[in-house]
This record gives structure tokens, sequence and C-alpha cells, in this order.
């Protein structure tokens, strides 16, 4: 699991997310990142307009719960969050919007 990028530096995003487009190239991780990034807006969106903040909490179980079935499961690699977490979460943000585009497959 994981790749020799995975000890790559990468001096910015741009230069970054092929790599990590690279590290999703099943569709059905992709569709569980997808997934997650949907819960983690129904969660925001359920606590903000309820008030209930203490669910703020599962933010990130529902988001890296989801990605990491994806990539143990089906990608068959190691997650860049462990080695990269910032470019990874704008990464995922940036692949769900472009998966809304279909600037990448569904």
């Amino acid at each position: 699991m994981g790749s020799v990028a995975d000890k790559k530096s990468f001096n910015s995003f741009k230069e970054f997310y092929p790599y990590y487009l690279q590290e999703h190239k099943n569709k059905i991780c992709r569709r569980l990142h997808f997934a997650g990034s949907l819960v983690v807006l129904a969660i925001l969106f359920y606590a903000l307009f309820s008030g209930n903040y203490v669910y703020l909490w599962l933010m990130p179980v529902a988001g890296y719960g989801f990605a990491w079935v994806g990539h143990y499961f089906f990608e068959h690699n190691r997650p860049a969050t462990f080695t990269h977490p910032f470019y990874s979460l704008l990464g995922d943000w940036v692949m769900f919007k472009d998966i809304l585009l279909r600037k990448v497959p569904w």
C-alpha cells in the first residue's frame, strides 16, 4: 500500500492534485469520497441550522470513514491524509467539485 510519491514533498497544491487524482483511480473509492463529503455537508448544515453543535464532531468521522474504506478495500493504497494532510483535505473538496462539474469521472 502507498506509493513512492507518498514520501515526495509538493511545492503547491497545483503540483499535488494530479498525484491526488492518481491515488483515486477506482470509481468506487471516488464515489465513497463523494458520499463522505455529502455526509459532512449534511452534518454541518444540520448542526448549524438546528443549533445542535455537538454533532460537528461527526464530520471528520464521516469524511475520513468513507474515504478510508475506499482506499483500503477498493483502491488498495494508503490515504494521502497521513503524509499530506492539508493538501489531501483540499484535494477531497476539489475532487468533490470536479465530480459535480464532470471534470472527474463519477
